[in-house]
């Protein structure tokens, strides 16, 4: 079994758009510049866009943190989000969720300038992705291809099941594994909530993707030997035994599974990393006009 080390991947990654970044900068280009809006107090939330804009400082982005309180209206975020599509300083920005019930995620979202949809949400990215056009891939599924590619995990003609079916995850993730590139090719199974047999059906992967939501939901009894698991899920479950009170686990009980596969990512250290590292890369793109020109 090899633990697929999300943490050190990125740093690797971080360190090549670092060495761009500064390249831009002696050729007298500006720095990448990626803003986030945050609503709310979400613990959640804040610490993954603190984590954002942390790694914006260590590869030499410039960022900016629009935080506001649980009570603004649509109408008002509406009006921030027309601000960043016209604010010709910021080359991408992401609208953090999930977003207050008051306000519609879609409606945000369709509102956001496919060019700086760095997070790659927009119906205009999904559905150049979807067509193997250039576009700004979905963060985590993205990270996720750098993962399989860097360990040079074999996919062509292999069966991969993809747990869950969000438009953030488990569909891009599904559309991506299934198309004709050099991370791709498989013939892809999507199960949720609907599925019949859905424990057959993980335990005929030979890659399984799991983005569930649901705390150790992939047991060892599903998983056949040599299998390839990357685990998507954070979930927090009690531990009167840690500090805060809560550890974070898997949708993988990665415990029982990891002795069965042949690749495997923890929860914390796996996938998370290489999501925010993802996002850097989007807007390394959008500052260079790699996508929309």
């Amino acid at each position: 079994m090899t633990l697929i080390d999300g943490k050190k991947l990125s740093a690797l990654v971080k360190a090549d758009i670092a060495k761009e970044v500064e390249s831009l900068k002696q050729q007298g280009y500006k720095v990448p510049h990626l803003a986030a809006v945050l609503v709310g107090d979400n613990p959640a939330s804040q610490s993954y866009v603190r984590s954002k804009v942390r790694s914006c400082e260590e590869v030499g982005f410039e960022s900016t943190l629009i935080k506001k309180d649980q009570s603004i209206s649509e109408a008002e975020l509406l009006d921030i989000v027309r601000d960043l599509n016209e604010d010709v300083s910021i080359d991408g920005y992401i609208v953090q969720l999930p977003l207050p019930g008051h306000i519609d995620p879609d409606k945000i979202n369709l509102a956001i300038d496919p060019k700086k949809d760095v997070d790659g949400f927009h119906p205009m990215n999904f559905g150049r992705m979807t067509l193997g056009l250039p576009a700004y891939l979905p963060a985590t599924p993205q990270g996720i291809l750098h993962m399989l590619k860097h360990y040079s995990i074999e996919t062509s003609g292999k069966k991969c099941v993809v747990v869950g079916r969000s438009n953030i995850v488990g569909m891009p993730m599904g559309i991506l594994m299934s198309q004709k590139r050099d991370t791709g090719n498989c013939t892809v199974t999507i199960v949720h909530s609907r599925t019949k047999n859905v424990a057959d059906e993980i335990l005929s992967a030979d890659i399984v993707i799991a983005a569930i939501g649901r705390a150790h939901f992939v047991t060892a009894d599903m998983i056949k030997k040599g299998a390839v698991v990357i685990d998507v899920g954070i979930n927090r479950v009690d531990d009167a035994s840690r500090k805060r009170g809560y550890r974070l686990v898997g949708d993988v009980d990665f415990e029982h599974v990891a002795p069965k596969t042949s690749f495997i990512t923890p929860v914390p250290g796996g996938v998370g990393p290489m999501t925010v590292t993802s996002l850097l890369l989007n807007t390394l793109k959008a500052a260079k006009k790699e996508i929309y020109g």
